[in-house]
């Protein structure tokens, strides 16, 4: 009889009870200071990321191999036979080779390993749906042939306040980053066919580029019915307003307003709000 796991990485940025749940595997992201390090979602919040901003900004690493696998040790002990792994964008993080290269080792499970091409809770939505296949029943086999429709079903597209975030983690170029915030330039960034960050459109100003968010929503809604959830960093009004804009569409199925992790408000920082958006499978 099959014994399924999901493992995934802290930058699906689900909460702890949504982890409870759906009886998931975290591999947390580590957020360092020059004197400490965190476990994303489990030791720190984003608000003591934002609120220490203005004396250190700092850094993000991979979970180690050590933590690995002592995830894996749990999951042996407790009689799991097979293992599904959910992972942030390889294009962005080392996270999905790091622990690809550990459960290679092993002779524990029978695995399959899926890059998301994505971040953020675009990728926890696609880790919930996994997860509720395996409380239906369904093989392993079978959630394995789902993966690639639930990700096609599944994107996200965010708007920052300022780009000097990104810039200082090396996502995006200096002087981008700079000649941007120089002309108030407010890019909507999603992901390409590869995972690797892209700028879908840009807005002059904050005022506009919550409105074109709002319409690249409603595009979505126009031709297919989608479930919707705003998220933000420290920017849960204006998260809201774009919701209200949009709230009445008659193709949204459901809609939620969600923070953002920790180590993704490393990256973004404060003021970022973004969607994730799921179509109906």
């Amino acid at each position: 009889m099959q014994k399924i796991a999901i493992i995934t990485d802290s930058s699906c940025d689900l909460t702890i009870d949504e982890i409870k749940e759906y009886n998931l595997n975290i591999l947390p992201l580590k957020i360092i200071y020059k004197d400490r390090e965190y476990n994303d979602i489990f030791d720190i919040k984003p608000i003591d990321v934002y609120e220490n901003l203005h004396n250190e900004v700092p850094t993000t690493s991979l979970c180690s191999p050590d933590y690995i696998n002592s995830v894996l040790d749990k999951l042996e002990a407790e009689g799991y036979t097979h293992l599904i792994g959910i992972f942030i964008s390889s294009s962005l993080s080392g996270t999905f080779n790091a622990a690809r290269l550990v459960i290679e080792e092993r002779n524990s499970f029978k695995y399959y390993l899926f890059d998301s091409k994505i971040i953020g809770y675009p990728l926890g939505s696609i880790v919930i749906k996994a997860a509720k296949l395996v409380k239906e029943g369904k093989s392993f086999e079978e959630i394995v042939e789902a993966l690639p429709s639930i990700r096609e079903a599944t994107t996200g597209y965010y708007t920052l306040n300022t780009l000097e975030y990104l810039r200082r983690g090396g996502r995006i170029g200096k002087v981008a980053g700079t000649v941007g915030d120089l002309l108030h330039l407010k890019p909507i960034i999603s992901v390409d066919e590869h995972g690797a960050y892209t700028t879908v459109s840009k807005a002059r100003g904050r005022k506009q580029s919550l409105k074109k968010l709002a319409s690249i929503i409603l595009e979505h809604l126009d031709e297919y019915k989608c479930n919707v959830a705003l998220l933000n960093g420290m920017a849960e009004e204006e998260a809201n307003q774009v919701l209200d804009s949009i709230s009445s569409h008659p193709n949204l199925l459901k809609s939620q307003v969600r923070d953002i992790g920790a180590a993704m408000g490393v990256h973004a920082g404060p003021g970022m709000v973004g969607v994730s958006i799921q179509k109906e499978i």
